[in-house]
């Protein structure tokens, strides 16, 4: 009987699937269509992708796992999604604060970075703020920089998924003095990341404020050119509207559709202050949208119209912006939270983007924003495996009775305790795998040090 039983096993052992990984919680928020929540769930992995999500008994009978990693206390969740952040930036954490945003940029970031930013300063600087990211969830970063090729190598080096833009500008700047030098130099940054299972390399005009309309055309050609995506910072504050309206007789946005700028894959920041007229030209383009509550409510520059961009089904991701003036940090568990809050505010209704939706800005829907919905964003088989576990074992985890409710307005960035991208672990235990802690904050003291001097 002990030999036949020993053989069942021997028999099921080779019947099941062969997985790198299976992990296993309390919960499996897979943000999937139907927004399943598999209660005492499971994720199989092989290689970069998942293999199935389901029930922890279904997952361990159909797989064996060369690798395992229990969670009995924790939530299962996709990696989160930021959409709009400069993370080389966080080497200016706090150095200027509570100023408007063009006196911030004009005063104090402009100087500061004419004077510090080279491709030392923000390969650390990514260093620091990937570090931060991924101990607080984030898997994915869009970022706006320049050097932004150091910043790829980067979030490589981290492990890090990213949607990277080379910022061109109309005056000189650290990488480039013309926006035809900054263009040329983009053309090779894209042409080199083409294709990486980790980067995807884009074309990031500052602002339609800061370029020509011919540099405005000439992105969108560059980016269509290679297939890459355009990001830009759009309609952030009134002052931005008004000059636009006074100078073109048109919004932002109306002014970059009749240049054709929204032909082709495109993510915009902020959109404050957008109309009906502004938001039925970025549906009808498929233009995804960075929201930053935090950025947006720090530097009183109004609150972006959300939930009218959610009933129009618009593709409405999360950002923390960039450390600085704007927000100095990137946690995205705070940008859920205020996201929720401040359009309750905003309309008057608590009912108003509940907290499934916050989730979702933050996920899936921040995927479709980049246009990487059928990657990341869910678990579900056949997508690029990119997820977190959240810790549910501390006093501000307890009692649960929605899951949502409690990734939204009850748990941390600091309750992350795994995080995974592309099927490479690189956070365990909330401790950093592909970063050196130590060595990147003693060098941030040294730029912060090196920053402080530059401005006297």
């Amino acid at each position: 009987m002990r030999l036949f039983c020993s053989f069942l096993l021997f028999i099921s052992a080779l019947a099941a699937e062969t997985a790198d990984w299976i992990w296993t919680g309390r919960y499996v928020v897979t943000m999937d269509a139907q927004r399943r929540v598999i209660e005492d769930g499971a994720i199989a992995i092989r290689g970069e992708r998942i293999l199935a999500a389901g029930a922890k008994a279904e997952i361990e009978k159909r797989y064996e796992a060369r690798q395992r990693l229990d969670r009995p206390d924790a939530i299962l969740a996709p990696g989160l999604i930021s959409t709009h952040t400069h993370a080389a930036m966080s080497l200016f954490r706090g150095i200027a604060d509570d100023l408007r945003l063009q006196d911030w940029l004009e005063h104090y970031i402009f100087p500061a970075e004419a004077r510090n930013v080279n491709p030392d300063f923000v390969r650390w600087g990514t260093r620091l703020g990937c570090l931060e990211m991924l101990l607080s969830g984030t898997t994915t970063f869009t970022d706006m920089y320049y050097f932004e090729d150091v910043v790829a190598e980067a979030a490589k080096e981290a492990g890090m998924r990213g949607v990277l833009g080379e910022t061109i500008i109309g005056f000189p700047s650290p990488d480039a003095r013309t926006p035809a030098d900054a263009l040329t130099f983009t053309d090779r940054f894209l042409s080199r990341f083409h294709g990486d299972p980790l980067i995807v390399p884009a074309v990031a005009p500052h602002a339609i404020y800061t370029n020509s309309d011919e540099t405005l055309k000439a992105c969108r050609a560059l980016a269509n050119r290679h297939g890459a995506p355009l990001e830009i910072h759009l309609s952030e504050t009134k002052r931005e509207n008004e000059e636009s309206l006074a100078k073109r007789k048109a919004t932002p946005t109306q002014a970059l559709d009749a240049l054709g700028f929204f032909n082709g894959r495109t993510i915009v920041a902020h959109a404050v202050w957008v109309d009906e007229a502004d938001l039925a030209i970025l549906k009808a383009r498929g233009v995804g949208i960075a929201h930053c509550p935090s950025s947006n409510m720090k530097l009183a520059s109004g609150v972006a119209p959300v939930t009218r961009m959610l009933a129009l089904d618009l593709a409405v991701g999360l950002g923390p912006d960039g450390p600085a003036g704007s927000n100095n940090d990137f946690n995205m568990f705070e940008e859920m939270d205020l996201a929720a809050k401040l359009q309750k505010v905003f309309t008057g209704d608590p009912r108003t983007l509940p907290a499934t939706a916050a989730v979702e800005m933050a996920t899936i829907r921040g995927a479709r924003a980049l246009g990487m919905e059928k990657e990341i964003g869910s678990l579900e088989p056949g997508k690029r495996a990119d997820l977190i576990s959240i810790r549910l074992d501390r006093p501000n985890a307890v009692p649960l009775y929605n899951v949502y409710s409690q990734m939204v307005y009850a748990l941390k960035g600091s309750d992350v305790e795994d995080v995974m991208v592309n099927g490479k672990l690189l956070v365990k235990d909330a401790q950093a795998l592909t970063l050196n802690a130590a060595q990147i904050e003693a060098k941030a003291r040294e730029y912060g040090e090196q920053v402080q001097k530059s401005l006297r």
